[in-house]
């Protein structure tokens, strides 16, 4: 195998929609195409928002979409000894601070830096704060190109411990894929502008920097991004030759009509010989699958540490 160490990193608040199987799907064939280990971890780093089996039919869903993982599957939600050492490493180089601050008291924008040099009168810690305002992040993406991120206009000192105690997903998913030696990080476009924080984090705590390659977007009739809190469709294994196949496509691979016909074994064959996609992964663009039913009811949001 070559040296490239991949992963998917789903939460379990909902079973795979067509947007996460896409992802996965890039994500694989950047890592196998070239001979690299692909590994599967999911993010449960978040019980209110978890939904009871939606691991299991995760883990079902790659089985039946062929999508095989090497190693065991890490669980966010057992490694919280290396956050806790994380943190501690944080609060000894003076890089966070304890934070008293709602939601309400931030608004929308960055963070004001209110409780950057002490708690103001009156305030207790809520949350924990790592310092980022001072520091410019500049990267490159494999498909977008150039990215230079100011962060003090982009987000301020960012939350890395949430006020119920929860550890937030900056932190989690830099620590887990440091240990776990990933090196490149294949995910959804939506998702680009969480990169200048977790680099902060990597260079704060001395790790190495992946590689970062951001896939297009799946967006639904209404324009806006395939998501739980927008009810997308739950993918089910029993479609899985339909479903790898539209993924193909929609990832810009345009694969023969006949290949639909195929096991999806097979179908990701025939993808890893011509991936990547001339010009790289097609732009995010309203997707739909065929015979989607109705929206399914009581379906969970998206956990808000993703955000």
């Amino acid at each position: 195998m070559s040296g490239v160490v991949g992963r998917f990193a789903p939460s379990p608040s909902g079973p795979l929609h067509f947007g996460s199987v896409a992802a996965a799907v890039g994500s694989y064939l950047q890592a196998r195409s070239r001979g690299g280990r692909w590994l599967l971890r999911i993010d449960d780093l978040d019980p209110p928002r978890e939904q009871p089996g939606a691991a299991d039919s995760i883990i079902k869903t790659l089985e039946a979409l062929a999508l095989e993982w090497d190693g065991e599957i890490v669980y966010q939600s057992r490694r919280g000894d290396a956050y806790q050492a994380a943190l501690g490493q944080l609060a000894a180089l003076d890089a966070s601070f304890p934070c008293g601050c709602t939601r309400a008291m931030v608004g929308r924008g960055p963070y004001p830096g209110t409780c950057r040099d002490g708690l103001p009168a009156g305030r207790q810690a809520r949350s924990i704060r790592v310092r980022a305002a001072d520091h410019v992040i500049e990267f490159d993406d494999l498909w977008r190109g150039f990215q230079r991120y100011v962060m003090n206009a982009h987000c301020g000192d960012f939350v890395i411990r949430r006020a119920d105690g929860l550890i937030a997903y900056h932190l989690a998913v830099v620590v887990d894929d440091a240990h776990a030696g990933v090196n490149e990080i294949v995910r959804g476009a939506d998702l680009l502008d969480s990169t200048p924080q977790q680099i902060h984090l990597q260079n704060l705590l001395g790790l190495p920097r992946p590689r970062y390659a951001h896939l297009p977007v799946v967006l639904g009739d209404n324009g806006r991004k395939l998501s739980k809190q927008t009810f997308a469709r739950p993918v089910s294994a029993r479609e899985a030759d339909t479903v790898l196949f539209h993924a193909l496509d929609f990832l810009g691979l345009a694969p023969p009509p006949a290949l639909a016909k195929q096991a999806p074994r097979e179908q990701l064959a025939w993808a890893l010989e011509h991936w990547p996609p001339v010009g790289g992964p097609a732009e995010s663009r309203r997707y739909s699958l065929p015979e989607a039913p109705g929206k399914p009811e009581n379906y969970p949001k998206e956990p808000l540490n993703k955000s």
